[in-house]
């Protein structure tokens, strides 16, 4: 009698950056770059590969490369190079039309042979780029976003799997009467369809969401099959966990959904010595008049931290009401509880270098504790790891971190499948018993 496998953790890293500078070798060094990193992983037998996204030209620098290439583009390129590896692009509901979504992430799960999937987001930026003065409530934003992937579900599961065919000659016919109309009339879409890119190979890409405020919550409880949330602490992730899970029961979803996917901040070191260098270092790298910055965008953007002093906390008279804030609120409330805790203002500073994401620093061996404890306490089945590319770390990650997870049996040894919906042990798609389709008359 078999006994049945043990569900293992899922690992993710970040996609690298296509982008070629002026003092490049070759206007392909980033994109060769790109494409050794993916492999890298592939051959590490990572889980997938993620992409943020930011729709504006970060002002003041606080984001990194984040937002200076567009995610369907590169994951494509990188779907040609890789063979297993899964594809996640992260996508602005608010900005983005579900119909040309469809196309775009559809095209991508043929184009990899089954390995897309979409992080829905709301976005905190952007709204000077599309036509608005201001970013739209957090209401609005996720009445939209489950609009959005109301209406990208049902253009994928109305065609027929059996609408195309391939000819002997190697060309696809595709059969018109197979492909279906949805008539959706809501609030803020009203799409027809048919969706005239036949059912991709996964039925579904996987949907990834991000968003932890109340509403955020609830969206990722309905619909999402991967949930990522920045939970910086063990009971802060179990508490999270419970509720977005008792959420889901109520809208029908089986125990297990969706998966929780945490972002892990990690300095690798050899020895706690080693670890407490690294540290000392990482702190000494801080511009610390730049990290005011950054804090008061963690704190809601509208917190003016110029002339305080470095030790001592902020007054609680700066700290914004949670819901007076129009973006982020699930990274305010981390930072007000912070900052509630009584940290300085530089720890707050140093805390902010995270953005509010769990964050460890140790031997492999501590780190795997770490990780392993949140694990087996039900509160991440998802990580997604940092280091790869960083000269400083990756040989930690890749030969000190990897195997020891490995040794604990925590993660596969080698992919399950050749799509991504089955290599992250996710069940087909889950089709809602409320209908998705609005109807012009009407729910």
């Amino acid at each position: 009698m078999s006994i049945a496998r043990p569900r293992r953790l899922k690992t993710l890293v970040g996609a690298g950056n296509f982008v070629s500078a002026p003092n490049d070798a070759s206007p392909v060094t980033g994109a060769l770059r790109a494409v050794e990193l993916a492999r890298k992983a592939e051959a590490e037998k990572i889980t997938g590969l993620f992409t943020a996204d930011l729709l504006q030209a970060d002002p003041d620098g606080l984001s990194g490369t984040t937002g200076t290439q567009e995610p369907i583009v590169a994951l494509a390129a990188l779907s040609q190079v890789t063979s297993h590896i899964g594809l996640i692009a992260t996508v602005s509901t608010t900005y983005h039309h579900p119909y040309n979504l469809a196309r775009l992430i559809g095209t991508l799960d043929h184009a990899s042979g089954g390995r897309a999937a979409w992080n829905a987001v709301t976005s905190s930026v952007g709204e000077e780029n599309f036509g608005g003065e201001t970013i739209p409530d957090p209401a609005k934003r996720y009445a939209r976003a489950a609009e959005f992937i109301e209406v990208i579900n049902a253009l994928f599961d109305a065609n027929d799997p059996a609408a195309v065919r391939r000819g002997s000659g190697g060309s696809i016919s595709v059969d018109p009467g197979k492909l279906h109309r949805i008539d959706y009339r809501g609030e803020h879409f009203q799409v027809q369809g048919p969706l005239n890119v036949p059912p991709p190979p996964q039925g579904r890409p996987v949907q990834f969401q991000a968003g932890q405020s109340a509403e955020g919550v609830t969206l990722g409880a309905r619909y999402a099959e991967v949930v990522y949330t920045s939970q910086p602490t063990l009971d802060a992730a179990i508490a999270f966990v419970g509720e977005l899970r008792r959420q889901a029961r109520g809208f029908g979803r089986g125990a297990d959904l969706p998966l929780v996917m945490n972002s892990f901040h990690s300095v690798i070191g050899e020895s706690d010595a080693d670890v407490a260098r690294r540290l000392k270092e990482k702190h000494e790298r801080i511009d610390y008049e730049k990290g005011r910055l950054k804090l008061a965008d963690m704190l809601g953007g509208d917190v003016d931290l110029a002339d305080l002093p470095l030790d001592q906390p902020l007054p609680a008279s700066l700290l914004p009401e949670v819901d007076s804030v129009n973006r982020r609120r699930g990274r305010v409330e981390i930072f007000r509880r912070y900052a509630q805790q009584g940290l300085s203002l530089r720890e707050l500073i140093i805390q902010a270098q995270e953005t509010g994401h769990w964050s460890v620093a140790g031997t492999p061996e501590k780190l795997a504790d770490a990780i392993e404890e949140r694990f087996r306490a039900g509160a991440l089945d998802v990580i997604s790891l940092h280091g790869l590319g960083n000269p400083d770390q990756e040989d930690l990650l890749l030969n000190g971190l990897l195997p020891e997870l490995r040794k604990r049996s925590l993660l596969d040894s080698d992919y399950l499948s050749g799509d991504f919906r089955a290599n992250l042990e996710l069940p087909k798609p889950w089709i809602a018993q409320e209908p998705a389709v609005r109807q012009a008359s009407g729910r």
